[in-house]
């Protein structure tokens, strides 16, 4: 793809006015080769910022669902940039969708679905920033995906806060979340329990994967995937009991709250 068919510093510095002067789908492809790039700039500043101004501006909706099974393809991609920078396409893609009910099939949010999925909380490589490949994320724009997929697909919702779980306690890990990854991973968490029509137990049935992957500790150093996991339960307390700005206090918050302190008090014991 001959990348000076659009001049993106240009586009970049007039705040990505769309170029008509080429087709949809030709634009697509170009930004498909930006979005795996090991150059932030190209990638995120560019590439990124385009694709998501663009989709939610509607210019893609003919092409919608190819470009949510490129970025699907790209969970399987060798290379991590490619991998983590998948989420924010489907998600700018499933909300557009959202906003336009009927421009996306079933079929398609299931197969993305079915793709995120098995990526999600499996990816090994969750580093938060990359002195050379800048913003990586891999836990925080996951999550993001995961807000956005309760909404496409609400009959997915507790599958969802499961999967949520399986991240944060993923055993295979070697980074200690920096880059407010817990904080993505609750705010996700809240908005897929502010859904409606959640009982009790399916808003606090997922805690379970939690308190399983605990269940035996004792004392010594801390492993970093249970720093995480706690990391992520106190800013979901924060995040329900405070709310969200846009969407307030979810059904069930208080239940969820509690035993999340519940769980908080294996490693904080004077906790009330």
């Amino acid at each position: 793809m001959n990348a000076d068919l659009v001049d993106w510093p240009s586009i970049a510095a007039a705040d990505f006015p769309f170029p008509d002067f080429m087709p949809a789908s030709r634009l697509a492809d170009e930004l498909s080769v930006m979005l795996v790039s090991p150059d932030p700039e190209i990638r995120d500043a560019h590439g990124y910022t385009a694709a998501s101004r663009w989709i939610a501006e509607g210019h893609f909706d003919e092409i919608l669902e190819a470009l949510g099974d490129t970025a699907t393809a790209r969970f399987t991609h060798p290379e991590v940039q490619a991998r983590t920078f998948a989420p924010l396409v489907l998600c700018s893609v499933l909300t557009r969708g959202h906003t336009v009910p009927g421009l996306i099939s079933d079929e398609a949010m299931e197969r993305w679905y079915a793709g995120f999925t098995v990526w999600y909380p499996a990816e090994h490589d969750t580093r938060g920033w990359d002195d050379s490949l800048g913003w990586l994320h891999a836990v925080a724009h996951g999550a993001d995906a995961t807000a956005a997929f309760a909404k496409a697909l609400p009959g997915r919702r507790t599958e969802l806060l499961e999967l949520c779980a399986l991240r944060m306690t993923n055993a295979q890990v070697d980074y200690r979340y920096a880059q407010s990854e817990d904080a993505r991973l609750a705010r996700a968490l809240t908005r897929i329990l502010q859904g409606p029509g959640l009982t009790r137990e399916q808003a606090t049935g997922w805690l379970s994967v939690a308190a399983k992957a605990l269940e035996g500790s004792g004392p010594g150093p801390l492993p970093i995937w249970a720093f995480n996991t706690f990391a992520t339960l106190q800013s979901l307390h924060v995040h329900l009991v405070r709310g969200l700005a846009d969407e307030g206090v979810p059904p069930h918050a208080e239940a969820v709250s509690a035993r999340t302190a519940d769980l908080l008090r294996l490693p904080y014991r004077w906790l009330a």
